[in-house]
């Protein structure tokens, strides 16, 4: 019996020092913000804004507090799921307080340290400002600013968060859109197989078709989707139908005629999971999407010349086997550990529905 208590006791200081240790482990996984070696530097300027482990905790919070919203029942990651990317997943375009629908589909919070102009149309030009047009939006968050601070204010956790993050216990804008921020700048997405072949780590390498389909996106499709980004962050008409919004894109924002249905360049990292796709969500698959471009386009003023082939065509000249290899390697974009990094989950036990 002796010996079985002893043995008990044992197991007992094991698993707490296990438990100790997996504690330790958790919290130096936060390292703040890193630049991957294969990306170019991050246009975000990060000394006015330093990551830190308590600022990033804080916006984190902040990320996944339903408060944010008028009724307090939507949240930034309540459209933007991890798993999809961050993205709204099975909605063509956002779906937001009391079930009402935008006219856009929810772009991926995904690398965008390295952006400077945001949205669809390019409407904000600070990521610390970002936020806002969800907020004040009527069919996303229906809400204000000031009255989110003041709710935030009638948190007794909330002060202490600031103090811990900020050095105050004031509850402000600046402050508020600050701790956002860094829980998106760490959003980071570059830890796929293209990741890896690139960085030439584990001995990774293409397969046959992935290389073919590689050779083809450079030869088709990078001077609008860059590497490493998979964007060059520009504005482009690439011949989509206008729907029944006539939504014109970038012309909203600049007022020229030039920038009418010209859309920001999108990422192509991590596409299985950001379905649908385009600016209003209306092809559900990646195939759908290269379809579009083999005999899909529509032409206009303002569509852009790379679309324009010699012959007089329309598009990119794209055979069954190249689309094949194209998918092949667009499917080495996928980042497995952004989708499922626990430092970007949403906190357990977080409550939607709040008083």
């Amino acid at each position: 019996m002796k010996k079985i208590w002893v043995l008990t006791l044992i197991l007992g200081l094991i698993w707490a020092c296990k438990k100790a240790n997996d504690i330790i482990e958790e919290e130096d996984i936060f390292a703040g913000f890193v630049q991957p070696s294969n990306f170019p530097k991050p246009a975000y300027d990060l000394s006015r804004n330093p990551v830190t482990k308590d600022g990033f905790e804080l916006g984190k919070k902040l990320f996944y507090e339903p408060r944010l919203s008028r009724n307090n029942t939507i949240a930034c990651g309540s459209c933007h799921i991890q798993g999809a990317g961050f993205t709204h997943h099975g909605h063509d375009v956002s779906h937001g307080i009391d079930d009402r629908l935008g006219t856009r589909n929810p772009m991926p919070i995904m690398n965008l340290a390295w952006h400077s102009e945001f949205f669809w149309d390019g409407g904000v030009f600070d990521l610390d400002f970002s936020p806002a047009n969800a907020i004040h939006s009527e069919v996303e968050m229906d809400e204000t600013v000031t009255n989110i601070l003041l709710k935030l204010r009638a948190r007794p956790e909330y002060p202490a968060l600031f103090k811990k993050a900020f050095g105050t216990e004031e509850i402000t804008d600046v402050l508020f859109f600050r701790a956002l921020s860094q829980f998106m700048l760490m959003a980071t997405s570059s830890d796929s197989k293209y990741d890896k072949v690139m960085r030439k780590e584990d001995g990774a390498s293409f397969t046959e078709s992935e290389a073919r389909g590689y050779l083809f996106f450079k030869n088709n499709c990078a001077n609008c989707h860059k590497e490493p980004l998979f964007t060059d962050l520009s504005y482009r008409n690439n011949g989509i139908r206008p729907n029944r919004s006539d939504d014109k894109g970038r012309a909203i924002v600049t007022g020229n005629v030039n920038d009418e249905y010209k859309f920001k360049v999108p990422s192509l990292r991590n596409l299985s999971f950001t379905a649908p796709y385009t600016h209003d969500g209306r092809y559900l698959t990646v195939s759908r999407m290269l379809d579009h471009y083999r005999h899909d386009m529509v032409d206009s003023p303002t569509l852009d010349s790379l679309f324009r082939q010699a012959d007089s065509s329309l598009g990119i000249t794209m055979t069954q086997e190249e689309k094949a290899d194209l998918m092949a390697f667009l499917k080495t974009l996928e980042d497995p550990t952004f989708l499922s990094n626990k430092l970007l989950a949403e906190p357990f036990g977080s409550d939607f529905i709040v008083n």
